[in-house]
C-alpha cells in the first residue's frame, strides 16, 4: 500500500543514515548553522532551530558540540551556507531529490551533476519533479514514547492536525502531515510530552516504482554517493524498498 512504501522509504533512508553517523553530525551542525544564521541563537523565537536542536537530541548529538555549533554561528565570521534543491533522474528514470546547504553552489552543482552522470541518471531542471513528491511533515516517534492507547493517541494527533497515523513499524510510530499543519502538530505533541527523534518536513513519493536487480545495485550507488557528499543535507527517492533489501 502506498502508506507502506513511503514509511519503508523513510526508514530505508534513516537505516542507511545510522551506518553514517559522523555524517549526520555534520549535517546536523550544518543545520544548526543555518537556522541561526537565519532568525538568531534563541530556540524560543526560532522554530527551526528550535526543531534542529530537537533533531540534533533525537541523534544523542553531545550537548557541548551543540552549545558550540550555536556559538560559533552566533558571532562574527563562520561559514555562511546557500541553500539549494536538485532534481534528477536516476537508473530506468527513477525519481532523486535533494536538498543541499554549501560554501560553494558551484561545487556542489559540479558534484550533483557527476554522480547523476556516473550512474546512468541526469540532472533535471526544476520544478521536473514536482507531480512526484509531495512536501508533508513527518514525525518518527519511538512507541516507548507514547504512554497511551493507540486509539487514543491517533485521536489526539488528528485533533492537532494530522493527516495520518501509522503503527505498522516495530520501533517507530510514523505521523504525518499538511506542511501548513506541522507546528500545530509538533505543538500537540509537546502538549502530549511527546518528543520525536526525527522531526521536519519531508517530500514524500506520490507513487513508486520498482528497479531491476542490475538498476537496483547502480541507483543505490547513486544514492550512497550523493549522502557521502558534505553538501547533501537530504536525499529522497520514489524506489520501492522491500524489506529484505533494508537487512
Amino acid at each position: 500500500m502506498a502508506g507502506h512504501s513511503k514509511w519503508a522509504n523513510i526508514r530505508h533512508r534513516k537505516g542507511a543514515q545510522d551506518k553514517k553517523r559522523g555524517k549526520i553530525f555534520t549535517k546536523l551542525i550544518k543545520e544548526i548553522t543555518v537556522a541561526v544564521k537565519g532568525s538568531g541563537p534563541d530556540p524560543d523565537a526560532n522554530p527551526r532551530l528550535r526543531l534542529a536542536l530537537q533533531n540534533a537530541r533525537g541523534q544523542n548529538l553531545p550537548k557541548d558540540t551543540i552549545d558550540r555549533a550555536i556559538k560559533k554561528a552566533s558571532g562574527e565570521g563562520g561559514e555562511d551556507y546557500v541553500e539549494s534543491t536538485f532534481e534528477g533522474y536516476g537508473p530506468d528514470g527513477s525519481a532523486v531529490f535533494i536538498e543541499t546547504a554549501t560554501d560553494n553552489n558551484t561545487r556542489t552543482v559540479s558534484s550533483v551533476r557527476a554522480a547523476f552522470n556516473k550512474y546512468n541518471g541526469s540532472l533535471g531542471k526544476d520544478g521536473c519533479l514536482q507531480f512526484i513528491f509531495d512536501h508533508k511533515g513527518v514525525f518518527l516517534i519511538e512507541k516507548e514514547q507514547i504512554k497511551m492507547s493507540e486509539d487514543d493517541f491517533m485521536l489526539e494527533v488528528i485533533d492537532g492536525g494530522a493527516e495520518d497515523v501509522d503503527f505498522d513499524d516495530e520501533q517507530y510510530t510514523v505521523v504525518t502531515t499538511a506542511m501548513e499543519d506541522f507546528g500545530s502538530v509538533s505543538a500537540k505533541l509537546a502538549e502530549l510530552e511527546i518528543e520525536a527523534q526525527e522531526a521536519g518536513l519531508q517530500r514524500l513519493p506520490t507513487t513508486t516504482k520498482t528497479l531491476s536487480a542490475e538498476d537496483l545495485v547502480t541507483f543505490n550507488k547513486l544514492i550512497d554517493v550523493l549522502e557521502d557528499n558534505d553538501d547533501v543535507q537530504k536525499v529522497y527517492h520514489n524506489i520501492e524498498i522491500e524489506d529484505e533489501e533494508e537487512n
